[in-house]
């Protein structure tokens, strides 16, 4: 699939297929700085500091069982010696097996469901430990946030060849399509009321849109097909595509009810080149349209972020292995989310754009998350084919 991915790059933006190689590149040399000492998980965060010579070092902060979950989904495309090379020695189903192995802590839902797509994709043997373990989490008729509900379809789309799962299946891809509001092809931060304040209950994220896709994506692919659910993640990602920016940005924030934009930054690097570059080229594979336009138009933000035109910042650090984290208005507290949020929920479409002149979009964070490389690795390596 990588040599499709890649090759069909080359053949539609030649110059960009240095930049998606480059890119990979960083990824598998940076995921190894990234995996805590013992090599049995990865950290929350690599945090940029700056030192009193200019040059940026960075700090490994805190631990995430999700990201570990996904960077093995996406380094399994990897050749066996390479997988070691990030892993620590593991293979992506061996790693896959440490995490199976964590599965009696794990208390989160959308942690356990990507464990048991890992095990699915890594053909671990362990694999009913981990559908038992989302089986114990996924209370039925419980309301659930969208990504992890998700992350529980797209787990259960990766084992339906091999486990009868039909049952919670057919459930939790009901379950997705139900969350949406009225006639909008968005997605809400939730399958259900009681888990978002009433206030910002119509705001939703680029992460509710591009899993719910890929997930709807790829049930529609496992089976004997699904057009209600082809159709409905075909006119997801037509309507985040109509709504990318001109410099190829992919907005952060929707109204779930009229699928408008909210609020649009920050710009994440991991929406560019990895995770808008997933949930399309599956939803593609699975049946879908050519998404390609918008995904090669967000892989071009990376290196010309017209946000950063003025005052070049990279984005992309070769040596030190990391992409940073986002652009963003540096505003305090997120207050143009919050204001926006508020203002959206009694007018719907109301833009509050003197917050644009007063808060620009200017900042950049410097962190990288062992996820961003994960789904980059998944995007440009991997898929259904």
């Amino acid at each position: 699939m990588s040599i499709t991915r890649l090759a069909a790059l080359g053949h539609e933006e030649p110059t960009l297929l240095p930049l998606a190689r480059r890119l990979l590149t960083v990824a598998e040399s940076g995921l190894p700085s990234m995996l805590l000492p013992g090599g049995e998980a990865f950290a929350f965060t690599m945090a940029g500091r700056r030192t009193a010579a200019g040059s940026w070092t960075l700090e490994r902060r805190g631990t995430s069982t999700r990201y570990a979950a996904i960077t093995a989904l996406g380094v399994r495309f990897l050749p066996e010696d390479r997988q070691r090379a990030v892993l620590g020695g593991r293979t992506a189903e061996e790693f896959t097996g440490l995490l199976i192995e964590s599965l009696p802590g794990v208390t989160n839902l959308g942690d356990a469901a990507l464990i048991a797509w890992a095990a699915a994709e890594t053909g671990h043997p362990k694999l009913s430990d981990a559908l038992a373990r989302v089986d114990a989490l996924d209370e039925d008729g419980r309301p659930q946030y969208t990504v992890e509900a998700a992350w529980v379809l797209s787990a259960m789309a990766a084992v339906r060849s091999t486990v009868d799962v039909e049952r919670r299946f057919s459930a939790v891809r009901d379950r997705l399509l139900r969350a949406r509001v009225g006639d909008s092809p968005l997605f809400p931060h939730a399958t259900g009321p009681g888990l978002v304040p009433w206030y910002r209950a119509h705001v939703a994220c680029f992460a509710d849109q591009t899993y719910p896709l890929q997930a709807l994506a790829r049930a529609h692919a496992s089976g004997d097909g699904d057009p209600e659910a082809l159709a409905a993640s075909e006119a997801c990602a037509a309507r985040i595509c109509e709504l990318q920016g001109d410099g190829g940005q992919w907005w952060w924030h929707y109204d779930a009810r009229t699928g408008q934009v909210v609020e649009g930054y920050p710009v994440y690097s991991v929406h560019q080149h990895a995770m808008a570059p997933t949930a399309l080229f599956d939803l593609t594979d699975a049946g879908g349209s050519d998404f390609g336009p918008a995904i090669r138009k967000g892989l071009r933000w990376m290196t010309d972020a017209p946000e950063l035109a003025a005052d070049p910042k990279p984005l992309i650090l070769d040596e030190l292995g990391v992409t940073w984290r986002k652009v963003y208005r540096g505003d305090p507290k997120k207050a143009v989310r919050a204001a926006r949020g508020l203002s959206t929920r009694v007018a719907p479409g109301l833009r509050l754009k003197t917050l644009d002149r007063v808060y620009r979009p200017l900042s950049v964070d410097r962190e990288c998350r062992p996820y961003e490389f994960g789904w980059m690795l998944y995007a440009w390596q991997g898929g259904l084919i």
